[in-house]
């Protein structure tokens, strides 16, 4: 009896005990002294790295337990080789973010080669800007203005990255659409080489965001290097209201369509964070808070005004509708498309 009493009083005092060390292992957050790496498919100095440097330079703090971010680039194919790899080869451990072109989940719809992933299992953590792309001239050219491009038959040679980028697509659909004279140059790693390549004379134009032109191609712009002269979303940027729609210039119903089509692509959800397929839900929910506190940081918003990033947030849900709907497009659009990104 004394050894089942002093058994039972063990039992007791373990019980006792043993919830403070359990609690305080159980409240330790997943991601303390955890190391968090945000994979980036495009080349160093272009937009897709610049706003991923800025945020990893804040993120930590707004993710329990302070984790380190580091920031590895993996360029190839316009991002379809990052986009491959957070899908086939990275843990969905929570400690592995992709930022990949989001066109590429246009090529999927359009059945591209060499895709090796499923967008709608990716899981989504947000976009921190919504892309206008527009198209940016050479001043050697001698173009100041769409409509004189328009009637000029000299093609302007512009700079990509490949297929399922915004600097391909959006080029190769304006000119389908609206018959402008371009000679697409594809395999740059990303737009810094383009930059180069166009102070070289090596190209002259470039359709890009006007989010990373305003901050990566700055000099280009306030020494009239390069001249903004169409862009492709479905209203004017804030800062462009005198830069004609493509829209408002393609002559036939399908067309417009096009434009809309590929400007959607590379707008809402070309800039998405994602993390891959099986990542527990609860790591996507930290991830996708700290994503939307970190994007309203003043830190970083001051920061991002000094760069001149544009900071145009969407949430992790919103970036999924877009991407579901993207895969949703209208039949005849998608094989016209097919036929035009080959």
């Amino acid at each position: 009896m004394r050894f089942a009493h002093w058994t039972a009083a063990s039992v007791l005092l373990s019980v006792l005990l043993a919830p403070s060390g359990q609690t305080a292992r159980s409240a330790q957050p997943f991601y303390e002294g955890k190391t968090i790496r945000i994979i980036v498919g495009t080349s160093p100095g272009g937009g897709y790295d610049t706003y991923t440097r800025l945020i990893a330079r804040h993120f930590g703090r707004h993710i329990p337990g302070n984790p380190t971010i580091i920031v590895d680039n993996m360029p190839g194919a316009g991002g379809l080789v990052s986009a491959n790899h957070l899908f086939k080869v990275a843990k969905p451990d929570g400690l592995t973010v992709g930022h990949f072109v989001g066109g590429q989940f246009l090529q999927q719809l359009l059945g591209k080669s060499g895709i090796e992933f499923d967008a709608l299992k990716f899981e989504y953590v947000g976009v921190p800007a919504q892309d206008n792309f527009v198209f940016g001239v050479a001043k050697a050219t001698g173009v100041t203005s769409i409509e004189q491009w328009l009637a000029s038959r000299t093609a302007i040679k512009f700079g990509a990255i490949a297929p399922g980028d915004g600097t391909y697509d959006t080029a190769k659909v304006a000119e389908a659409a609206l018959g402008l004279p371009i000679q697409v140059v594809t395999g740059y790693k990303g737009t810094a080489p383009i930059r180069l390549a166009f102070n070289s004379g090596e190209v002259a134009g470039l359709s890009n965001s006007w989010q990373s032109f305003r901050s990566t191609w700055r000099k280009e712009l306030e020494l009239g290097d390069v001249i903004i002269v169409v862009q492709l979303g479905p209203k004017p940027h804030a800062e462009l209201p005198k830069v004609p729609l493509a829209m408002n210039l393609a002559k036939t119903d399908e067309g417009r369509k096009l434009i809309q089509a590929v400007a959607q692509a590379h707008g809402a959800a070309v800039r998405p964070y994602v993390l891959p397929p099986g990542t527990p839900k609860e790591r996507v929910e930290i991830l996708r808070k700290a994503l939307m506190e970190t994007l309203k940081d003043p830190e970083l918003l001051q920061e991002a005004a000094k760069a001149r990033l544009e900071i145009n947030p969407g949430s992790g849900e919103e970036l999924e509708r877009n991407v579901k709907e993207l895969l949703r497009l209208e039949p005849a659009v998608a094989a016209r498309l097919k036929e035009i990104l080959k």
